[in-house]
């Protein structure tokens, strides 16, 4: 059974920072990309990062020099590290393995000006 589990989510004020945690169970986590999506209301859910196996990292060009993926395989955890947060930023932020095609629940971002 394929497990999601996100957390890290909450409010703050713009410009400031929050860090997202995934931790996965079910998978051969190291072999695996992980990605973050997010979803704001009335939007479509969007690509916001994507690390592989082999770290190699891409982000949304929305995002980029802002926030960071990164993954610790020896914890079966992926990370998005947000900074200079923005209101446009306020989303559910979902954790999402590519290879398997399972969702986590979803961690609400809100930011204020």
């Amino acid at each position: 059974q394929v497990q999601l589990v996100e957390s890290g989510g909450g409010s703050v004020q713009a410009g400031g920072s929050l860090r997202l945690s995934c931790a996965a169970s079910g998978i051969i986590f190291s072999s695996n990309s992980m990605a973050w999506h997010r979803q704001a209301p009335g939007e479509q859910r969007e690509l916001v990062a994507t690390i592989t196996s082999f770290r190699t990292t891409i982000y949304a060009d929305s995002v980029k020099g802002r926030f960071t993926i990164s993954r610790d395989n020896a914890k079966n955890t992926v990370y998005l590290q947000m900074d200079s947060l923005k209101p446009e930023d306020t989303a559910v932020y979902y954790c999402y393995a590519p290879e398997v095609r399972y969702w986590g629940q979803g961690t609400q971002v809100t930011v204020s000006a």
